[in-house]
């Protein structure tokens, strides 16, 4: 069984870049707070947005997909699922639902952890709240195309007493004064992802976690910016740090440096693209041209009119759309979609 030992990130001993990306990301983290409690009303506005871009970013990730409006209606209850990805994607919707209420009550526990699962698969008929009854193994497409075997977790009859372990030596670290807590928070996730302690959804559970370690520990960005949808426009780089720090897990020999590197950089994104946001929403000082093109220009994932709108409620949609088609006449901007799932990124 695997031994989990997070007495390495007591030594101090952490590559320079690392280093540096943490400092940023405190920094941003206190221009952040303080900005929340000037701004609520923006702050409200952008979390809106990104819960969708959660829902969706953490369901695409696994190819859990479906039409633009059709994950605006769900995330808003104002549709029914009607199929099996809309029911994965309803669910994951409730997990994160309350992620965000019941942070506070919520920890790194069985109960807990179990909870999220049956919640995120409660719309389909195998339910779930339990861990894994058979052995399950991680694929990956070759260079020929073809699927093979990547990676052979946690054995099934193994699985209880080696989450039971993981949560002990999570919370044995996390009291430790000298542990970073943030950098802790990525060795447990990529732990968990190595037992794969699920039949489905040990992906998407993984990030429900990650969220509720990140808001435990006050790195509050990915309620604002959506860290799933991060992770879904970087995936490649996600799952090249994934392998890397999962070679070896089983002998306890491998490095958790570059998945704890991805992780810290994903939400190092997370506040930069706040900062942006936040800027051009309340630079009131500036004509409203320049505003809806600093909130198109500078946002790191494709937006949409509507998004725009919404983070501009002072703008009418009349003059968004024509800004925007001006932008594109330009070549500022570049169009990605048709019709109500269109969307723009700058070129």
């Amino acid at each position: 069984m695997r031994y989990f030992d997070y007495s390495f990130l007591e030594h101090g001993m952490l590559p320079a870049g690392l280093v540096n990306v943490v400092g940023a990301i405190n920094d941003m983290r206190g221009r952040e707070n303080a900005l929340r409690a000037n701004y609520p009303d923006i702050f409200t506005q952008l979390e809106s947005i990104a819960k969708v871009e959660s829902v969706k970013g953490s369901n695409e990730i696994e190819g859990i997909v479906t039409s633009e409006q059709r994950i605006n209606e769900i995330v808003n209850h104002s549709a029914a699922p009607q199929n099996h990805n809309e029911a994965e994607i309803a669910g994951y919707r409730d997990a994160l639902a309350l992620v965000h209420a019941d942070r506070a009550m919520l920890d790194i526990r069985e109960r807990d952890i179990l909870r999220l699962h049956e919640i995120m698969l409660s719309y389909l008929p195998t339910g779930g709240g339990r861990y894994k009854s058979s052995d399950n193994v991680i694929m990956e497409i070759d260079a020929h195309g073809a699927r093979r075997v990547r990676f052979t977790p946690t054995p099934a009859a193994e699985t209880a007493e080696t989450m039971e372990q993981l949560i002990l030596a999570y919370m044995d670290a996390r009291d430790n004064p000298t542990v970073n807590s943030l950098l802790l928070i990525p060795c447990f996730v990529l732990d968990f992802l190595c037992i794969h302690p699920f039949s489905d959804g040990n992906g998407r559970v993984s990030r429900l976690l990650s969220l509720l370690l990140l808001y435990k520990n006050g790195f509050d960005a990915g309620r604002y910016i959506s860290f799933e949808e991060q992770i879904n426009v970087n995936k490649e780089a996600y799952y090249r740090a994934l392998k890397e720090s999962s070679n070896g897990w089983h002998t306890g020999e491998n490095s958790y440096f570059p998945f704890i590197e991805n992780f810290v950089t994903t939400l190092l994104l997370c506040y930069k693209e706040l900062d942006k946001r936040f800027a051009a929403v309340n630079s009131g000082k500036v004509t409203k041209r320049a505003r809806i093109e600093a909130t198109v220009l500078n946002s790191l994932l494709p937006i949409s009119k509507r998004e725009v709108c919404y983070l501009l409620p002072d703008v009418s949609p009349t003059t968004v759309e024509m800004v925007i088609a001006s932008m594109l006449k330009s070549g500022a901007i570049e169009k990605i979609g048709l019709a109500r799932n269109t969307k723009y990124i700058r070129r």
